[in-house]
C-alpha cells in the first residue's frame, strides 16, 4: 500500500462521504437481511442506491478504498459488504499528526 493510494481514496468526495456513513452504519442504513451492519458491515447495493450511482460506478469507488485499506470487503452469499478499517484509519490519523 502506497501513499498515492491514500491520496487518490480522500481525493473523492463520493468516497469521503461512504467513509463518513460507514463510521456509523446504523444511523445511515436501514437493517440488513443479511449480515449486521457493523459486524460484516454495509452492503453494496444499499450504499450505491444511497449515492444515487449504480452498482458499477460503486464498484469503483469501493476498489479504491481497499487498496487503500481504509475498508474491509467480505462476501456473504452474493452480496459484498464494507466495513471500515478503523485501525488503518487511526494509524493514518496517527502518522499524520506525528509528521506535523
Amino acid at each position: 500500500m502506497q501513499d498515492v493510494d491514500i491520496l487518490k481514496a480522500f481525493a473523492n468526495d463520493r468516497r469521503l462521504v461512504i467513509l463518513e456513513w460507514l463510521k456509523q452504519p446504523r444511523a445511515y442504513f436501514p437493517p440488513q437481511i443479511d449480515g449486521d451492519l457493523e459486524d460484516d458491515g454495509v452492503c453494496a447495493v444499499l450504499i450505491a442506491e444511497k449515492l444515487g450511482i449504480t452498482p458499477a460506478t460503486l464498484s469503483e469507488h469501493m476498489r479504491i478504498l481497499v487498496q487503500a485499506e481504509l475498508v474491509h470487503a467480505r462476501r456473504i452469499r452474493q452480496w459484498i459488504f464494507y466495513r471500515r478499517n478503523e485501525e488503518r484509519i487511526a494509524d493514518l490519523k496517527r502518522g499524520l499528526f506525528a509528521s506535523l
